[in-house]
């Protein structure tokens, strides 16, 4: 019973990591802007995909880390 939640956690771990690349490459690789000059346009769509990719790495943390809490509170309880 106590490797259950063991399990789930590393399972949601791995959801997390392909969904959250999928989403990066199918969806933020696709962003591009025009209108500026070949160079600034590549710096300002560089820019916007990091800022995306970084909050992505934020969210996940913040996640694993309350169901990292979660589990190991309940592992405690019990």
């Amino acid at each position: 019973m106590k490797h259950t939640s063991m399990y789930a956690f590393i399972t949601m771990m791995w959801l997390l990591i392909l969904v959250g690349g999928g989403i990066l490459v199918i969806a933020v690789s696709k962003i591009s802007i025009s209108g500026y000059g070949n160079q600034i346009d590549f710096l300002i769509a560089s820019v916007i995909k990091a800022v995306i990719a970084i909050s992505f790495v934020v969210a996940w943390i913040v996640v694993l880390t309350k169901l990292k809490n979660r589990m190991f509170k309940k592992q405690i309880e019990s």
